[in-house]
Formats: structure tokens, sequence, C-alpha cells
């Protein structure tokens, strides 16, 4: 285990300690771990412990813009689009006369995923945006079988 030293201002000091309070962390290095586990995103190294093959994932992407601005609305859903083999579902809610949060569910090559991901947010006129992504068993090989005759297909999240 190693040991670093930061320094907070007392005002994010005390916000910090707040959060840490909030969530029931025992101390402020649970929180800074899970921090960075969180902003590194485990998930989209490459390679698995068994060789190259790259780790697979599930994400929901969700984020803010303003629907009547046609330019915004016309590259969410271009990008969308361009990446519909990892693209699974996408809803849209209205929050008010011009503001709707849209949540998009992506599945595949977590490399991959967080790339759109982070573009998807990261879009001129995209406000508030976060990733959550969820590492699929590094196996990840797909499985048939039919449930009252109609097929399909699962991959098998991490335990």
């Amino acid at each position: 285990m190693q040991r670093f030293t930061i320094s907070l201002d007392d005002e994010l000091a005390h916000q910090f300690d707040t959060l840490i309070a909030a969530k029931g962390y025992e101390n402020r290095s649970e929180a800074v771990r899970d921090l960075i586990r969180s902003r590194l995103g485990g998930a989209e190294g490459q390679t698995t412990s068994t060789g190259p093959k790259p780790k697979w994932c599930v994400a929901n992407v969700s984020y803010v813009y303003d629907q009547h601005d046609q330019t915004v609305t016309t590259r969410v859903l271009g990008l969308q689009h361009q990446h519909h083999d990892l693209v699974m579902s996408s809803v849209r809610t209205h929050l008010d006369h011009h503001h709707c949060i849209e949540a998009t569910v992506l599945r595949g090559p977590a490399k991959e995923v967080r790339a759109i991901a982070d573009q998807l947010i990261a879009l001129r006129g995209v406000r508030h945006g976060q990733v959550h992504l969820i590492l699929l068993d590094s196996d990840h090989k797909p499985h048939r079988h039919a449930h009252g005759g109609s097929a399909h297909t699962h991959l098998t999240p991490v335990n």
C-alpha cells in the first residue's frame, strides 16, 4: 500500500467530510480510493488476465441538453447512429420547456463504450453528463437459449 498527502482548502475539506458522512465511509482514505476507482473506470482496460481480448461492459450515459437547439439534437442522434452497434437504447424525458435528460444504454468493448460515452457528454450543447459503467464477465462469451419459442443472447455481468 502506498501513501500520499494532499492539501485541500477548508471549504473543500468540509464538503468532502460532509460527503464522507452522507455516504457512510469510515474514513477519508476509503472515500478517496472510491473516487479514484470511479474516475479511472476500472472497466476500460483492454486485456484480461488470460489474454488480450477486450473487456466488455454496459454503460448508462445520462446527459441534459436543450432540445430546441437542433444542432445539439443532430449531434447526439448522429453519434448514436454512427455507433449503432454499441447503442442498445435511448430514452428522453422532458424536464421543462427547453431541457430534456436523455439516458442512453451502451454495450460492447469497454474502451469503445467509454469513448462513445465521453463523446456524448463532451458534445457542444450537452450540459450535465454522467456515465455509469458496469464491467461484464471477462469471459463475456454470449450464450443463446430459448424461452417459450423466442431465442435471445445474454452476456454475464461480473459479480
